[in-house]
């Protein structure tokens, strides 16, 4: 069967990224997206191998672009609101992209090279970000861990609807943010 015409790898990962954002990331399946691109499922293997090796590839678009949304705004600033910049475009991004965030949280195979550099990249990102504060090498990391588990569970719980109370979320997080940052003063 030959590929069907107009129809390539970048379309195939493009509307996988949009039912993952539209639907959820548990939606991307063969079926669905055969359905999107108005093809039959089995058209799906002229343009990738496997859901798994499609599922990988989304992984890898979302880490650079949520890379790219935590670098965006960081220009010129430094100190605290470097941090801030930092922590607010990881959550437009999670917010803008429900579903490839997702996807850079369960990647099929994490051990991948270039999932491995990407992710990597938001690593030296964050302790960057964070080195002002002199910090030990180990201090960097467990507090760049202590902000990405802050980031996501804001970021899930928002998503999930979590918060229920009527206060506004941005205040929520400014807050959450200005007490996060006293505490890493010494």
């Amino acid at each position: 069967m030959s590929p069907r015409i107009g129809l390539s790898k970048q379309k195939v990962l493009e509307a996988a990224i949009n039912i993952a954002d539209d639907e959820g990331i548990e939606k991307v399946t063969m079926a669905t997206i055969a359905k999107k691109l108005n093809i039959k499922p089995p058209s799906l293997y002229n343009h990738i191998s496997s859901l798994s090796a499609l599922k990988t590839e989304m992984a890898l678009v979302g880490i650079q672009q949520l890379y790219s949304s935590m670098k965006a705004n960081m220009e010129g600033i430094s100190g605290d609101e470097r941090v801030i910049a930092l922590s607010k475009g990881y959550l437009n991004f999670a917010r803008n992209h429900p579903g490839l965030y997702e996807s850079t949280l369960a990647a099929p195979n994490a051990q991948d090279k270039e999932i491995y550099e990407a992710a990597n990249k938001i690593v030296q990102l964050a302790v960057q970000t964070i080195k002002h504060y002199n910090f030990t090498k180990e201090e960097e990391l467990h507090v760049v861990r202590g902000l990405r588990s802050l980031l996501h569970g804001f970021s899930s719980l928002e998503k999930a609807n979590g918060f229920g109370i009527p206060i506004k979320l941005n205040h929520s997080f400014d807050y959450i943010m200005t007490t996060y940052l006293k505490g890493m003063k010494r």
